[in-house]
């Protein structure tokens, strides 16, 4: 298997590409608009063709460089079903499996951050049938889970954040490594790790909102810190109505 994470420091956001080195097939999953070159060109020197490019949600506090990849590398732009998008998009469903020669990603639908929220489990069959890590985009984090505000129900969607950990996630292989859509500095979350990636036991059992009952987190996750700048911006151009809705 190639994989690539993309790390922006400055903003603690994450980005992976990742595939078949063998039949040269991959996937970019949630790109940032700054760095369409920079997948295209690694693709390219890997003698890969991307085929997926695939956001785990839509994202609120930058611009998502995935429509304009996959229009240009002629990729499927992905989604879970429920996105609320004014743009073409492969819908995902739960338990699907994307195909990338010997790479495979199961999706697995955690609402929660947002209602379309995804992560997805990665197995490389040349290593076994076993899944090696998963991409938890903005559900887990480690150190620290998604803010369930964006979307403007706080408590609801907290409540639906703590079932997707402990019902999808969680259930997850203990040794299984975790490689998230952000890390420290990014306001997608409160009290994030600088380490970019970890495992599911480690946070089961160091992660202190894991440990929380589902009234104490819904409480503790409700006191949100402000809203990313520019969002309202970000996610109208994320969902392709880049104009405010009159």
């Amino acid at each position: 298997m190639i994989f690539k994470p993309y790390y922006a420091f400055e903003t603690g956001c994450a980005a992976y590409l990742l595939g078949c080195g063998t039949l040269g097939l991959c996937a970019v999953v949630d790109a940032r608009e700054s760095e369409v070159d920079a997948y295209i060109a690694f693709a390219a020197a890997k003698g890969m063709r991307i085929t997926h490019v695939i956001d785990t949600h839509v994202h609120a506090d930058h611009r998502s460089g995935g429509p304009a990849l996959a229009r240009r590398v002629g990729a499927s732009y992905c989604l879970h079903e429920s996105a609320d998008v004014s743009l073409p998009f492969e819908a995902l469903t739960d338990g699907q499996e994307i195909a990338l020669g010997n790479t495979r990603l199961t999706v697995l639908h955690t609402p929660g951050h947002t209602p379309e929220s995804v992560c997805l489990v990665v197995t490389d069959l040349r290593r076994g049938a076993e899944p090696w890590f998963v991409l938890t985009g903005d559900t887990l984090f480690v150190g620290a889970v998604g803010r369930p505000d964006l979307p403007g129900r706080a408590r609801e969607s907290a409540g639906e954040l703590y079932d997707s950990l402990h019902a999808k996630v969680l259930t997850l292989p203990g040794d299984l490594e975790v490689f998230p859509g952000h890390f420290a500095g990014s306001l997608c979350g409160a009290g994030m790790s600088g380490k970019p990636s970890s495992t599911i036991a480690f946070e089961k059992r160091c992660n202190p909102q894991l440990s929380m009952t589902r009234e104490d987190f819904v409480a503790a996750l409700a006191e949100v810190a402000p809203k990313p700048d520019a969002m309202e911006h970000i996610l109208r151009a994320n969902r392709g109505r880049p104009e405010a809705p009159r």
